[in-house]
Parts: C-alpha cells; structure tokens; sequence
C-alpha cells in the first residue's frame, strides 16, 4: 500500500499535521482552561470585596436591628448570582448563613450544594483556608463540582471565614463542547489534507512517472530520444536536463563505440584480406620459383607486422578504457629519453631525405612510466615523418616550463586541413585517406592517452602549408595513479 512515493509522502504529511494538530488543539485548551479558571477566581474576589462592602455597610446602618445575621441575609441577597453559594464560615468551622438557605426550597442547586457542602473535599477546603486565611479550591462533585474561594474578615469582634462556591457545570459544558469540536475537526482536517496532500503529490510527482515511461522506451536502438524538460527552473526540470545530458554522453560513446568497432573491422579486414588473397595466390600454382615464394612471403611478413601493431594498438587502448594498464613509475631525464627517440627514428628520416634535429635545454629529471612516454615521442615523431614531404625537415624541442615541461614536434609537412584539425586525436582518423596503409590512425590516439595518464595535455598548436607543431606539457613530479583509463 505505501510501495509508492506519493503514498509515503501522504501519511507522513497526515502523520505530521496530525500531531500539529493535536498539539495545538491541547494547547489551546489547556490555555483556554487556565484562562477560564483565572477569569473565574478574579470574579469570585471581587465578588467577595463586594459582598463584604455590603455586610460591613449593613452592620453600620442604625435603621436595622437584625444583627449579624440580617446584614448577611441582605449581602446575600444583593450579591447573589444564579449557581453561586455563599457562606459565612466561623472560628470553630461550622457554618453560620449561607445563601442556600434563602433560596426556592425545589431548587436542584440547593441539593447539589449540600451535598458538596457535606463532602470531605469541602472540610479540607474549610481547614485550608482557616489556617491559610486565603485560599482557593476546587470542589469535586456533581456536574463539575464548584470552585471555591474563602477570606478571613472580622466584624463585631469576631473572625468569620467569607466562602464563595460557584458551579463549574457551565464551564464544563462549555469545555466539553470544545473536546467534541477537536475531536470532530482533527479527524476531519487530517483526513481532508490527506486526501489533498495525495493528489498534489500525484500531480507533483507525475512528471516523475512520465520521465521513468520515457526512460524505459529508451535503449540502444533510439538512443537519441530525450526526456521533455517542462520547467527547466524547478528541481524535477533540472533532474530531467541531467538525465539528458547523461543520455548526450551515453549517446556519444555509443557513437564512438560503434564507429571504434566499424573502423577497426574495417582495418583488420584489409590486412588479412590481403593475406588470405596472398596465401591463395602462393598456393594456386603447383610449383613457383624461390623468388616469387620469397616476394609473396615478404608481403606475408609485411602485412603480419601491420596487423600485430593494429591489435597492439587496440589491446592497449581497450586496456586503457578499463583502467587496467598499470603506470610503471620510475625516475628517469626527459632530455636522454628525447635523444633516445630521435636516434632511433633517424634511419627512418633519412630513407626519406628528412633533415631531423634536436635540441634539448639542461638536464631534465621526470618521474613517470618511461616506456609509455617513449612510445608517445615516437608516435609524433613517426606521424611527423609519414606526412612530411622527401626534402623536408622535422624539429624536436624540450624546454622547461611551470611546473614541468614542453616538448615540441614540428614538421614542415603540407599541414592539416581547417575542417579535420580538431578530430586528429580520434581514433582511426586520418587527414590523408591515401596513406590508409602507412598507418591505422591510433597513433596521437595513444599519445594523448599516455599524457593524458601523466597529468599532461598534448595538442596541435598549428598546422598550415607552412607545416604542423605539436606540443606537449609533463609535470616533473606528480602523485600518477597506478592504473589510468584512456580519454575518450
């Protein structure tokens, strides 16, 4: 029943204005009680100040001749008030006059006062108040009982104990009225909030439910469709706009994904097309000379080779994607490892009449995998002889920079066009199709991956007819994590 979230909201929305209401229902009948009970005791001295006002002014006037007891009666019958009983109470606790005695004798107040009067709880109020000289009580008995006031005051010599009861039967009903309205509205409240509280959630959260139906149309097969975005400035608006720009980053990396797949069948399939063509074309023939098994071997060789680096170069990306090609740390000088490079691709410079140079400033020690920083010097350096015309001529510089260093290739090559200069680090580009077979394009691939892993950046800086420069930034020292994943 409370599976569902505008469920759980609805009863703790009901669980919680419930106990607001309770609260504030018993505080305000707590407070309203107190405030009936003072109204009450303020009314009952000030009728007691009046009262002895009276008696005191009828014990003076010379015209009565009744005493004590007429002056009481008189008070009594000036002062008296519908449900009230007053009493003149002596030193020894027996009571001289009371005004139930001049009320009608059918009178139901008159039996419920004497009965409350013969009570127990009056006796302790009597014994309270003869001792204290000032009290005030609350008398149980029926229909709420009476709260009671008393006074000490003298008159003619003696000590009398004035005592006011009023019934409390009006305030209790009154009160009881109040308990039967709570418990009736609370209920009421709680149950029409509820049922408001549910269909404002419903209404609130439906362009929940309807994301979550259009989260579940969405697979591989239409991953371009995105979730509608009604209020772009609320919460559940931007918690749409996140989830399509997950969906832009999935739908991208599908993208790559299927495009890193087609174009890698793709340059599998010409190598062992061309050693199967090969292969079929060597054994066809029923007897070849040496020379023309050792042409269609070397070809077999050739294309071996171009294949394994394909693979490699695939197995160490997908590694790479995993997070699972360990960084070997060693210490070791940038600038060795740049002379190094440049020695070892000399050869291949000068089969090309290529004028390759080097300059590299002071010694410049790095901590890093440097089998991985090799491969990604000899990646541009490969990249730049490939594209470099016979004649022309390629620059290797390393400098120091903040915190690091750069390090700079440039070739004299006939430059990258505009349109294709920010998709060079892709995997499987090439600017050039013709030179399909010079390369599988996962050369600047893998080298931006290995700076990448060494907290560097590598990038084109320019490429025009003039040529093209790349550039490369390698802190000196860096925390490099143990295994790095491939950017993509």
């Amino acid at each position: 029943m409370f599976d569902t979230l505008r469920a759980r909201l609805t009863l703790w929305y009901s669980v919680v204005l419930a106990l607001l209401l309770l609260v504030f229902s018993l505080t305000s009948y707590f407070l309203f009680s107190g405030a009936e009970n003072r109204r009450t005791d303020a009314d009952l001295a000030e009728l007691a100040n009046s009262f002895l006002v009276t008696f005191h002014d009828e014990l003076k006037d010379p015209d009565e001749s009744g005493g004590w007891q007429a002056a009481a009666q008189q008070a009594m019958l000036e002062h008296r008030v519908r449900g009230d009983v007053l009493l003149l109470v002596d030193a020894a606790g027996k009571i001289a006059a009371s005004s139930a005695d001049i009320m009608p004798p059918n009178d139901p107040a008159n039996s419920i006062a004497a009965r409350s009067l013969a009570s127990s709880g009056f006796q302790r109020f009597v014994e309270a108040a003869s001792q204290s000289g000032r009290s005030y009580q609350t008398i149980a008995g029926e229909k709420g009982g009476f709260r009671a006031y008393a006074t000490r005051f003298s008159a003619n010599g003696q000590t009398w104990l004035l005592m006011i009861l009023r019934s409390r039967h009006s305030q209790q009903e009154m009160l009881e009225e109040i308990r039967v309205a709570f418990a009736w509205l609370i209920p009421l409240g709680v149950l029409l909030a509820g049922v408001g509280g549910y269909f404002l959630a419903r209404r609130s959260l439906a362009p929940v439910a309807a994301m979550g139906k259009q989260a579940e149309r969405i697979g591989a097969v239409n991953l371009h469709e995105r979730l509608e975005v009604r209020n772009a400035n609320d919460e559940l608006g931007r918690l749409a706009q996140t989830f399509n720009d997950l969906l832009d980053r999935l739908d991208q990396s599908f993208e790559r994904q299927r495009r890193f797949i087609s174009d890698a069948a793709h340059e599998l399939r010409t190598p062992v097309s061309i050693l199967r063509g090969e292969a079929e074309v060597a054994l066809s023939q029923a007897s070849r000379s040496p020379e023309e098994y050792r042409e269609s071997l070397a070809v077999l060789h050739e294309e071996a080779q171009r294949l394994a680096r394909v693979v490699e170069d695939l197995f160490t990306l997908t590694r790479a994607d995993a997070g699972e090609y360990r960084l070997a740390q060693n210490d070791f000088y940038l600038d060795e490892l740049v002379a190094d490079c440049v020695r070892a691709t000399r050869a291949l410079a000068q089969a090309k009449n290529i004028t390759l140079a080097a300059a590299t400033a002071e010694e410049m020690p790095v901590r890093g995998d440097e089998d991985l920083l090799r491969r990604m010097i000899l990646n541009l350096l490969d990249n730049a002889i490939k594209y470099t015309p016979a004649g022309g001529s390629i620059s290797v510089a390393c400098d120091s920079a903040r915190d690091g260093y750069e390090l700079s290739v440039t070739d004299s090559g006939p430059g990258i066009p505009v349109d294709m200069q920010s998709r060079i680090f892709e995997r499987f580009f090439r600017a050039d199709r013709a030179r399909s077979r010079t390369g599988a394009g996962l050369g600047l691939s893998i080298a931006r991956w290995i700076a990448e892993a060494h907290l560097g950046r590598i990038e084109l800086v320019r490429s025009d007819a003039t040529g093209s420069k790349f550039s490369v930034r390698i802190p000196a020292s860096s925390d490099i994590l143990p295994s790095s994943g491939a950017s993509r």
